[in-house]
């Protein structure tokens, strides 16, 4: 998995010995916004200002946090406006790196071999995990930010002036308080929780992990028979940041991660709003199962040794689902 300590890269993974074996995920260290006229953003941190074709983001088709922001970028029809460089899917000594000039993984914009160079290109001294999705300021040369939750953010508002679309996925309050709850709340437990899970090292740390993210699966799946979506009748925020976990589930984390309870097929209404948020126009486009598994059985010889891809299981988003009754 790797980072870079004070600019140098070091292939080291995450230590779980100082924390009982669980998994503790670093926070993102680039923090800035873009905003419609480069004003602060919720952070404080501001002076970039949105602009068609001025921002590249670097992400990984597997990542579930880097795929948040490119289903944000085909909602909000910013293609146009954002250009995007996908990394190879196996990250490995290395960390992420891009593939040779005029392949589907090269990085089209600085024209570097591995993600770690863009990095050291705004800090020649970074110290910390090399991480997608990044949102890069080719204007200034600099990354902006590598948050994905505020990337999307920044994609369903801070671009209105350059696109078309003027759907609102996270509304002010109180709408907004209701999103930001249920977010914390899956953040934690699950999209989170299948990691925790996974790269736990003591079973004492796994089990912690396993059982909070099946009460959330358990309590959201009784929320999802009252309703359509999270916070209700209108898709938002909140469902398109669980989807990223709902669509990798059964192929990488019931089997890699050991998240072997239930599979996502197996709850009736989870299964059917994975399927309704699926074929939302545009979104199966952003969805590639092949470089999804292909990174996590191929990527973490610490829990695969072999790297051996499984061949299923058979997934089939378009079946029709139930939804419409809502």
């Amino acid at each position: 998995m790797g980072l870079l300590v004070e600019g140098v890269w070091s292939n080291e993974s995450y230590d779980t010995k100082s924390s009982g074996g669980r998994f503790v995920r670093e926070p993102t260290r680039f923090r800035n916004w873009v905003t419609a006229d480069g004003a602060p953003g919720p952070t404080g941190q501001g002076g970039f200002a949105a602009a068609a074709e001025r921002y590249h983001l670097y992400v990984a088709l597997a990542c579930p946090w880097a795929h948040r922001t490119l289903i944000f970028r085909k909602l909000k029809k910013l293609e146009a406006a954002i250009s995007v460089s996908i990394v190879e899917p196996l990250m490995l000594s290395d960390g992420w790196v891009f593939g040779a000039a005029g392949s589907p993984h090269a990085d089209t914009v600085n024209g570097k071999a591995k993600l770690s160079e863009v990095y050291l290109l705004t800090d020649p001294k970074f110290t910390g995990r090399v991480t997608v999705p990044v949102l890069w300021d080719k204007e200034r040369r600099t990354i902006v930010n590598n948050e994905s939750s505020e990337i999307i953010r920044m994609f369903n508002s801070a671009f209105d002036a350059v696109t078309d679309d003027r759907t609102d996925y996270c509304p002010p309050p109180p709408l907004r308080d209701d999103i930001d709850r249920i977010n914390a709340t899956v953040y934690a437990t699950v999209n989170n929780g299948v990691y925790r899970a996974g790269f736990a090292t003591t079973q004492a740390a796994y089990e912690e992990a396993f059982r909070a993210l099946f009460a959330t699966l358990d309590d959201i799946e009784q929320r999802l028979g009252r309703q359509r979506y999270l916070v209700g009748t209108q898709l938002t925020e909140a469902d398109w940041r669980l989807f990223t976990t709902l669509v990798r589930f059964d192929a990488v984390y019931f089997g890699h991660f050991k998240c072997n309870l239930r599979r996502i097929v197996d709850y009736p209404n989870l299964g059917n709003y994975l399927r309704d948020l699926y074929q939302t126009q545009g979104v199966a486009a952003t969805v590639d199962i092949d470089q999804i598994k292909r990174h996590y059985y191929g990527s973490h010889r610490n829990i695969n040794p072999t790297g051996i891809v499984p061949l299923g299981p058979a997934l089939d988003f378009t079946a029709p689902h139930d939804r419409g009754r809502f």
